[in-house]
């Protein structure tokens, strides 16, 4: 899942982050309206975490562009206002869901799968690829009933390829929505990140290189 954060207070940014980051995310940061809809632009964003009180583009003028920008990128929006009619106000514009600050962190987590669980494309919690099984919701890998610990980048680039249901992904689709906008594209991080997920998975292998074009599962 590829989360674009646009925060202005670069402490909670930060925070938001490091957050997303631990629960196997990719995430983009920006701090203002503009930069936001710059990213939004060139990258394909699963969510949008929006605060609503942004320098140079307001958050909610943010929110009416990304609906014309991409209709199927969620929007979580954030916001110190949190009576009753600010938050009316919010899913209003557009925004699938509304979170006053404070707020509790394994809340907005649970919020953007549940999101992303209703997605325009369907996303199923539970992903299986022959004696494979990916709980999405928990984090949770096993192969043949033995759990499989996974980084947080590995979950990522598994889930990709379990959503693929055995098609080929391509590396630069790998890079896109597991890696950073930051990400060099002519790193060999995705490659190093199969190798040490394949070893992790076991025999048989699982993971096998599409030449030329990308990786797959396949189980022969």
């Amino acid at each position: 899942m590829r989360v674009l954060v646009v925060e202005d207070e670069a402490y909670m940014a930060r925070v938001l982050e490091i957050g997303l980051r631990r629960a196997a995310m990719t995430v983009d940061v920006v701090h203002d309206g503009q930069s936001a809809l710059d990213l939004l632009a060139v990258h394909d964003y699963d969510a949008v975490v929006l605060d609503r009180d942004l320098p140079e583009v307001h958050g909610d003028e943010v929110c009416r562009r990304l609906q014309q920008l991409d209709p199927g990128c969620r929007i979580l929006m954030l916001s110190a206002a949190g009576q009753l009619g600010d938050k009316v106000a919010g899913l209003s514009l557009g925004a699938d869901d509304y979170l006053a600050k404070p707020f509790d962190f394994p809340e907005l987590v649970a919020r953007l799968r549940a999101l992303y669980r209703r997605s325009p494309v369907a996303h199923a919690p539970v992903l299986v690829f022959a004696d494979l099984t990916f709980d999405t919701h928990r984090r949770r890998v096993s192969r043949a009933g033995a759990e499989v610990r996974l980084t947080p980048k590995e979950l990522a680039v598994l889930e990709l390829l379990m959503r693929a249901e055995g098609g080929v992904v391509s590396t630069e689709y790998l890079l896109e929505k597991a890696w950073d906008a930051h990400t060099d594209p002519f790193t060999n991080a995705v490659r190093l990140v199969v190798h040490t997920l394949r070893k992790k998975l076991g025999e048989p292998q699982l993971v096998r290189t599409a030449v030329g074009a990308g990786y797959r599962l396949g189980d022969a």
